[in-house]
């Protein structure tokens, strides 16, 4: 299978420029670029298959460059958004890109990383406008998508330029890097088009600069995907910590999974396959579900993290948590109900004070029918009392009434 055909099989191509593309990314060595504004500075879920795109194209020996746009971050992006982005400041777009920075150099270890500030800081009034300015009409610029679905709204100046700043980064990566394809989210479509005809209007109408791009990812019922109760699904451990990230994918609906492993796994066209097979067959072994959560963890924060991340599942599971160590607790248990305590507390008062229970009442009770452990082991004793000496690393004590209802004492 080439190259394309990889990626029409996984459904990662929206749009190309030029039919032409596809001979050349198969047969052909390219310089391609992928942006991202560092408006976080972490990237999530919804950035990841962009750079995984990135990745099977450098896979196939073409060659990535990263533009982190601390340029082109402090205008904002208006495509196909309702509203106009918050402003950033250039020390948090700098701040972002930093972290930006690292994530993708592990996803993308032989990539040219550049961020865009370096040269839009420099551009003064006169030159945008009189050297770049000149080469966009306001009707082409009205005509583009991400622009009209603003128009009624209103749009500011700022935003409405970002096409123009967008289209220099291609034009100067041209220029210093030879990039002749620039990829991206099908909402940047205008964005890329608005680069390649500044190319071509600078440098010559036979100058063959390219664009590819592959669909947003949504649910299957057509909702926003990456997003939880809690929040968005970032890459930074800090913010979604890997037990987190692996519970996001192994709760991946039937009706998604095994798009999420085209589009997600470098898994071959046979295994994802294999894996439609035992969906079909069967479900209840969830089997797509465990290898595209395995896939996606060990790729983005390796193998140790997944190992843990599955230990912490199934502790939390079984309820047989003695075993793990203090960096797994607060992997696992990071949004469960907690409280501090210095020195000692009653069990029966540590039940109350997580809400565990309604009252002391029903706490005796639930400890009296074997229905409360303490870090793993079932406590019938009314008395008992929970010690710092006894916590998890000195640190934690873990509560658990019936199966699923769990509680964090903090040591301090």
């Amino acid at each position: 299978m080439t190259l394309y055909e990889d990626l029409k099989w996984r459904g990662l191509i929206y749009q190309e420029t030029d039919e032409s593309l596809r001979q050349k990314l198969n047969e052909e060595q390219m310089t391609f670029y992928i942006g991202t504004d560092p408006t976080a500075d972490s990237l999530h879920v919804g950035h990841l298959m962009a750079n995984l795109v990135a990745k099977r194209l450098e896979l196939y020996g073409h060659k990535p460059i990263l533009v982190i746009g601390g340029g082109t971050g402090l205008i904002g992006d208006p495509s196909f958004k309702a509203d106009e982005r918050k402003l950033l400041s250039i020390e948090d777009s700098l701040k972002n890109a930093a972290g930006i920075e690292k994530q993708v150099k592990r996803l993308l270890p032989t990539a040219t990383v550049v961020n865009n500030y370096q040269w839009l800081s420099s551009l003064n009034a006169i030159e945008f406008l009189r050297d770049l300015g000149k080469h966009f009409s306001i009707n082409y610029m009205m005509a583009k998508d991400s622009v009209k679905s603003r128009i009624e709204k209103g749009i500011s100046f700022t935003e409405f330029s970002y096409q123009i700043i967008q289209a220099w980064d291609f034009e100067h990566l041209y220029k210093n890097y030879n990039c002749t394809l620039q990829i991206g989210g099908q909402d940047q479509w205008g964005n890329i088009t608005s680069g390649s005809e500044l190319i071509r209007r600078i440098h010559g109408a036979d100058k063959k600069v390219y664009g590819l791009t592959f669909p947003l990812v949504t649910k299957s019922d057509g909702t926003k995907f990456g997003k939880t109760e809690s929040g968005a699904v970032w890459l930074d451990p800090a913010k979604t910590s890997p037990y987190e990230f692996y519970q996001f994918w192994i709760n991946t609906p039937d009706a998604d999974v095994i798009t999420r492993l085209k589009q997600f796994t470098f898994l071959s066209k046979e295994e994802i396959q294999s894996l439609e097979e035992s969906l079909i067959n069967e479900p209840e072994k969830r089997l797509a579900q465990n290898t595209l959560a395995k896939e996606v963890v060990e790729m983005v924060h390796g193998s140790e993290a997944l190992i843990k991340a599955i230990r912490v599942s199934e502790a939390l599971f079984s309820g047989e948590i003695k075993d793990l160590d203090v960096e797994e607790i607060e992997m696992g248990f990071k949004n469960i109900p907690s409280q501090t305590v210095e020195g000692e507390i009653g069990l029966i008062d540590a039940l109350s004070e997580l809400s565990l229970v309604q009252s002391n009442r029903e706490a005796r009770e639930m400890i009296k029918n074997n229905a409360v452990s303490v870090n793993g082991e079932r406590v019938n004793d009314t008395y008992f009392n929970i010690l710092k000496e006894n916590a998890i690393g000195k640190k934690y004590t873990i509560l658990r009434k019936g199966k699923k209802k769990y509680g964090v004492i903090k040591h301090s």
